[in-house]
């Protein structure tokens, strides 16, 4: 009964602090793929005294499908220490089974992650919808995290219909970061879940539009690398300045274009890396950001102004 009331209490504080923006930080590698505790601990910070709202890790801009357990669990534990027990943290888990799931959704629990944001599974095979609602099901009730479904991966892309089917069958699922690309299914699942359904925009190239339809936040890569950016544009339109949001949302849509969103984590860092963060590396097979992109995108942050 105890452990039943702790459980709802936290879902309840997170269901009232989760929201805004919630940069997705990249996950720092040196040359050789070797996790980079000091540079992950700094760029957290950055992105804390940006005035982030909230932090995700390990997430597919963190590169998360190619951390080891143990390097997920040092991942959070530098993440809980370094930006303090208040500051909301998201634990990203993109995983090809039920059972790993769950034993990384009880490593982020016990390192004091508040919320899992879970992929479907998604080699080749697709689960057929009753399966798919199980999947979400055994993760909360084994691991007794609230879960945020993360609707990216095209081989096993989820309906609104369906992912609201799992919001009202799974108690534990909360919401739905919602990504690639499509403002309509944005739309379309926003206009059919409830008011207390935690929606966030992964449509980085319009999460003004994302914001007007009533998103609760933003959970998406450009959040990363333009923080400030992304701040100010949330607050723009709680308080109706248009004007000023539509100014930033032409920035941050020619950093997206700049981009080669192919290899996006690489171009994410070497934005960080001309803001003054450590220069940090993809994980191998991942190539650095090309040269042609590099371009684009030192043209796209000094319009946007943040470069000296």
């Amino acid at each position: 009964m105890e452990e039943l009331l702790v459980n709802y209490l936290k879902t309840e504080l997170i269901m009232k602090n989760l929201f805004g923006i919630i940069p997705p930080a990249t996950t720092a590698f040196d040359r050789d793929g070797r996790l980079d505790e000091d540079s992950v601990v700094q760029q957290l910070q950055w992105l804390k005294a940006k005035g982030s709202h909230g932090v995700a890790v390990g997430g597919s801009t963190g590169e998360g499908h190619t951390l080891s357990r143990d390097e997920f669990k040092i991942l959070l534990k530098l993440a809980r220490e370094s930006l303090g027990t208040d500051f909301p943290l998201v634990a990203g888990i993109i995983v090809n089974s039920t059972d790993e799931a769950i034993e990384r959704g009880k490593i982020a629990r016990d390192e004091g992650a508040d919320v899992l944001q879970v992929t479907p599974v998604h080699y080749l095979f697709k689960p057929d919808d009753k399966a798919m609602v199980q999947h979400f099901r055994e993760i909360c009730d084994a691991t007794g995290m609230p879960l945020l479904i993360y609707n990216v991966v095209p081989w096993t892309y989820l309906s609104p219909e369906l992912l609201c089917r799992i919001m009202r069958e799974v108690p534990g699922v909360m919401g739905v970061k919602q990504s690639a690309g499509d403002l309509k299914l944005m739309a379309d699942l926003l206009e059919m879940s409830e008011s207390e359904d935690l929606i966030f925009s992964a449509v980085d190239a319009l999460l003004y539009p994302s914001f007007i339809l009533k998103a609760r936040g933003a959970i998406a890569a450009v959040l990363a690398a333009l923080p400030g950016h992304c701040v100010e544009l949330w607050d723009g339109v709680q308080k109706g300045d248009h004007e000023r949001a539509l100014e930033l949302h032409s920035q941050l849509l020619a950093f997206w274009n700049a981009c080669d969103l192919e290899n996006l984590p690489a171009c994410v860092k070497y934005a960080q890396t001309l803001q003054g963060l450590p220069e940090t590396y993809p994980r191998r097979p991942m190539p650095e950001a090309r040269p042609e992109a590099r371009v684009r995108i030192q043209k796209a942050l000094q319009n946007a102004g943040v470069l000296n």
